[in-house]
């Protein structure tokens, strides 16, 4: 089987980046990392550029951030058509090295799992929207429940989570139209495929959102004047998701109603696969508008 594919988007951060992706790069399963970098200032660009493994397939560096659908969705098409595909968010501290077998035991073990995730960790609260226990020859995951539109936290977080292949040739990529990411992309799996959205209990994960400079392990590619400005504050200053969904809720909320009419599919395309939009409803104009926010927002 090829080795999954593994998404790595960072933006800013070089602190948590260097501590995160280097825990990712102790896992001891065999994987493919291709990382983007969203146009950070602060070093992370020239750190990623030092690393060097032979499991790094590939490092890009966009010259402006279009926000992290753009990213997600520009690796997703480079997938091969059998490949896992894993997304890992830089704040995502891994504690087990064998992190991946894990999640594959689950997907081996219930074949109706089509996207796997886990819960936020610290410092965040351990919280899960309404679960099923699930349990078969000793594996076990929490199956979601509902998934239901526009209900607070109904959804597996994407922070680190994992889709199955076939479940990709249904669903297609993550919605440029809507840009909700993880809040939209779960409600699709659980009610418009054949396939569940379910939380691994066996991966050990923290996500803390600060390092103290004094502690940082990105010290000698940093070359910020941090009595102005740490790694931290760039990015607390141009992290606008939660403006952008405050702005474009309205785009979830029909994307979802066009769904249901039957007006659409559950596939989504993709402005970096050509075909996917000549076969299938896309509404290019609110894609665009999605990515000149972050373009106008967070560079």
């Amino acid at each position: 089987m090829t080795p999954p594919f593994i998404s790595y988007s960072t933006f800013h951060r070089m602190g948590l980046t260097v501590r995160n992706l280097n825990s990712l790069l102790n896992t001891t399963d065999d994987f493919e990392l291709h990382i983007i970098d969203n146009n950070s200032q602060d070093g992370t660009w020239e750190y990623i550029q030092s690393l060097n493994d032979s499991r790094i397939k590939s490092k890009t560096r966009f010259p402006i951030n279009f926000g992290p659908i753009f990213a997600v969705n520009y690796n997703l098409a480079r997938r091969k058509p059998d490949q896992y595909f894993f997304v890992v968010e830089s704040d995502v501290y891994l504690f087990a090295p064998d992190w991946i077998s894990r999640f594959m035991k689950v997907f081996e073990t219930f074949p109706e799992v089509g996207l796997l995730g886990v819960a936020r960790a610290f410092p965040y609260p351990i919280y899960f929207p309404e679960v099923i226990p699930q349990e078969k020859n000793g594996v076990n995951y929490l199956q979601l429940k509902n998934g239901k539109v526009d209900i607070a936290l109904d959804f597996v977080p994407g922070q680190c989570q994992c889709l199955r292949p076939e479940l990709l040739n249904i669903i297609g990529y993550w919605s440029e139209e809507s840009g909700y990411g993880d809040a939209e992309l779960s409600i699709r799996v659980n009610n418009y495929t054949p396939f569940k959205a379910g939380f691994a209990i066996d991966i050990p994960i923290d996500m803390i959102q600060t390092i103290p400079c004094a502690n940082c392990e990105a010290s000698q590619w940093c070359t910020l004047d941090k009595s102005k400005s740490t790694c931290f504050d760039i990015r607390n200053s141009k992290h606008k998701n939660e403006s952008f969904a405050e702005n474009f809720k309205w785009k979830y909320l029909e994307y979802f109603n066009e769904l249901s009419q039957g007006k659409r599919t559950v596939y989504c395309s993709s402005i970096h696969d050509k075909d996917s939009y000549k076969n299938h409803l896309y509404h290019m104009d609110w894609a665009l508008e999605n990515f000149n926010f972050y373009v106008d927002n967070a560079n």
